[in-house]
């Protein structure tokens, strides 16, 4: 960039004090000046702009590598739970076990491995067990109320008029 020092700034309001003439130079000094503002102004709105598009370069090329990654990632990963499922597969028909053979009756009879059952437990029938005159001492619930009819309930009678 052009360097000023104040030797040529003085030289330049010299020739520009001789040229103009003392009457229009605070003029055109604050005119040159507004255009030097301007200018700056549109050089730093250029230099932003190509500051914001270099990132939104970088940024797109960060973004694609991520895309790229994962990609790569799901990929693997598809992989892996295929594999585990072809060998969970292979291991649950090959499971399988046969009947050992007493006296030859069952030779060659295979059965698979038998299912869960659930054992049916009524854990519901043994938490309501707890007797009745046990839960109105303590305090248990055995009705649930709304909000309004527990205010309703605890509320003071009216007084006769």
């Amino acid at each position: 960039m052009i360097d000023f020092g104040f030797d040529k700034i003085a030289l330049i309001g010299a020739v520009a004090l001789v040229v103009i003439g003392p009457e229009r130079l605070p003029k055109v000094a604050r005119t040159v000046g507004h255009l030097l503002g301007k200018a700056q102004r549109y050089v730093a709105d250029v230099k932003a702009e190509v500051n914001r598009s270099i990132e939104l370069e970088e940024l797109k090329k960060m973004k694609s590598s991520f895309e790229d990654a994962a990609h790569e990632v799901e990929k693997t990963v598809n992989n892996e739970i295929h594999q585990t499922t072809s060998d969970l597969d292979r291991s649950w028909s090959e499971g399988t076990y046969t009947l050992p053979a007493d006296s030859g009756q069952h030779e060659g009879l295979s059965t698979p491995v038998p299912e869960y059952k659930h054992p049916k437990k009524k854990w519901r029938l043994k938490r309501g067990a707890m007797p009745q005159w046990y839960k109105q001492r303590h305090g248990i619930r055995g009705k649930a109320q709304s909000g309004a009819a527990r205010v309703a309930r605890f509320r003071p009678p009216r007084p006769l008029t």
